[in-house]
């Protein structure tokens, strides 16, 4: 198992923060989603928020590749969906044009 760490803005409004949380509820996130998620090879994703930068944590299979999942993004169902996170997000300073969750870099881990 790996584990990935993900950043991403949403835009500093309190009423699309409101509404993107609830798109990240229980019985809100669309089942496709969910699905296409374990396709990929995520084990387990959460998605921390403080203010409006999100922290995203991803536990992955040995077969998870981000290329794997650009491809399983392709499916149309996943690409309304980032459409329409899009509309709540903003890329952080730093990120490539059109870059949307970026890969953080691992500096501490508490030794054994």
């Amino acid at each position: 198992m790996r584990r990935y760490c993900l950043t991403c803005d949403l835009k500093d409004q309190p009423e699309l923060i409101k509404k993107y949380k609830w798109y990240h509820e229980e019985g809100n996130l669309w089942p496709r989603i969910k699905e296409t998620i374990k396709e990929a090879g995520v084990l387990d994703m959460q998605i921390y928020l403080f203010g409006n930068r999100m922290f995203m944590i991803m536990d992955v299979s040995d077969s998870f590749s981000f290329e794997k999942q650009a491809e399983i993004n392709q499916d149309l169902k996943v690409q309304g969906w980032e459409e329409l996170m899009w509309g709540f997000q903003q890329p952080v300073p730093g990120a490539k044009p059109g870059e949307k969750w970026v890969l953080m870099e691992k500096i501490f881990q508490l030794p054994d």
